[in-house]
């Protein structure tokens, strides 16, 4: 797949990083110096940043600039242990962080708001250009867990998510979503649980965010081969208060 453009700036501005010779805690370059230097929109160079605070290789501290984090908060996590399935990643997510949506609905700031909605604005250009990738999914499940203002519950959502990263089983499945139909969807689901942030009710937030786990289960489990000796749908249903499938559910009969 081809590289959008702030994949490539992220890349350049990790070869400016390593040329200028900065170490972890060091204040990277603006972005009106990176955009100058990369001939980029400031725009760009914010995605590309945004990008590299995914994956905890810069922090962004409101106020003072972008630093670099340690080497060891963005290594790839795939040591840690084998392969989980994408549906029990799915279920330990919907568990996760439907709590951390409460949560977050109790302590959310307005900049917090406007984080979400940015991130969704992202995906929603990346659908309207037809691009493949999804730039703000990850970023707005990122920034759901830092409004809760609490880093065990940040980093307990950062790890879920590598441990989508590093799956094979994860990717396999995941490139045969192309219709831009379920993107539409899992973006109404994020204006929802953003809608219920806004509105300080956290039942709502939780509710929101179970049914857009949901949602994405039931997208996938639809494009699964069932037959597949790793495939793991039937065994980690989504919760109740999702829209668990009937295929999921065995002690109907």
């Amino acid at each position: 797949m081809k590289q959008r453009r702030y994949q490539e700036v992220a890349e350049d501005i990790e070869a400016i990083v390593r040329d200028m010779g900065l170490r972890a805690g060091s204040r990277i370059p603006t972005e009106r110096k990176l955009a100058d230097q990369l001939s980029v929109t400031r725009a760009v160079v914010r995605e590309a940043l945004i990008k590299l605070e995914i994956e905890r290789k810069v922090e962004v501290r409101q106020g003072a600039g972008v630093f670099l984090l340690e080497p060891a908060h963005y290594q790839s996590t795939a040591e840690e242990g084998l392969d989980v399935g994408p549906f029990e990643l799915l279920q330990a997510r919907q568990v996760i962080e439907s709590e951390v949506a409460r949560f977050a609905a109790t302590r959310v700031s307005k900049k917090d708001i406007q984080g979400l909605r940015e991130a969704i604005e992202m995906d929603r250009r990346s659908m309207d250009e037809g691009g493949l990738d999804y730039p703000g999914d990850e970023l707005f499940h990122h920034r759901i867990a830092e409004a809760t203002q609490n880093s065990a519950l940040i980093d307990a959502v950062y790890r879920l998510w590598e441990k989508r990263k590093i799956s094979p089983m994860w990717h396999t499945l995941h490139k045969r979503v192309r219709d831009s139909d379920h993107r539409l969807q899992w973006i109404q689901d994020h204006e929802a649980i953003v809608a219920a942030m806004v509105r300080r009710n956290p039942d709502e937030a939780h509710a929101a965010m179970s049914r857009h786990l949901a949602n994405v289960y039931n997208r996938l489990l639809g494009l699964s081969d069932h037959d597949d000796p790793l495939f793991d749908g039937y065994m980690f249903p989504p919760s109740e208060d999702g829209t668990t499938p009937v295929a999921a559910r065995q002690d109907d009969d």
